[in-house]
């Protein structure tokens, strides 16, 4: 019986990791050729395994984009759900920020592929948008009134200071070629998203009247 279990596990284990491989991949192809000039067999060749493996885990190109793109939506919610009511501003913030920042940093094709596709429309991104992110858009938006209520937080626009929440933060994704191009770098350091994170910090607690 613990051997069937341990061999259940290690499959499991394999698939889990072949999924994931095969997602890195079809994130860096999406964002590079788009999702019409993407092929199976593209993702297939840059993850290294045949067209058919991709297949086996993912049965089309679109649901492999769209579980591309629901991946980063769960980071994302993820971290909007652990800002509440109960916390100070000026711990949730903070944290936030450099939450979405790293995201930004260690996933940037998966935030190009988000805004190429809500240039184009938001086919394959419009049902997320108008129920699990709009949910969680409208709870967090309640966490900010909350804060105002409680003398926390200046009488901010809460929708409005969400997006410029993404805006800043996910700018060093969807233009970190162009932030590299002007720095005179062929990539950010450390120090650079260290002082990106500490300037959107101070901006956003400043400007939205965050009283420690």
């Amino acid at each position: 019986m613990k051997k069937s279990q341990s061999s259940r596990g290690s499959l499991a284990d394999i698939r889990q990791g072949n999924e994931q491989q095969i997602l890195d991949a079809a994130e860096h192809v999406f964002a590079e050729r788009g999702f019409r000039g993407t092929t199976v067999a593209g993702i297939a060749e840059a993850v290294n395994l045949p067209k058919a493996n991709v297949l086996y885990y993912f049965k089309t190109k679109e649901g492999l984009y769209k579980e591309v793109i629901n991946r980063m939506l769960v980071q994302w919610m993820k971290h909007m759900n652990e800002m509440s009511a109960d916390q100070h501003p000026g711990d949730a913030l903070p944290k936030y920020i450099v939450n979405k920042i790293t995201q930004s940093r260690q996933h940037p094709n998966a935030s190009r592929i988000f805004a190429a596709e809500v240039l184009h429309g938001a086919h394959y991104l419009r049902e997320p948008l108008q129920n699990e992110l709009r949910e969680q858009f409208e709870q967090t938006c309640d966490v900010f009134r909350a804060w105002q209520e409680k003398g926390w937080l200046d009488p901010i626009d809460p929708e409005h200071m969400l997006f410029m929440l993404w805006s800043s933060t996910q700018a060093y994704a969807d233009h970190g070629l162009q932030i590299s191009i002007l720095m005179k770098k062929e990539q950010l350091s450390d120090e650079d998203f260290a002082k990106g994170i500490e300037l959107v910090t101070h901006v956003i607690l400043k400007g939205c009247g965050v009283k420690l």
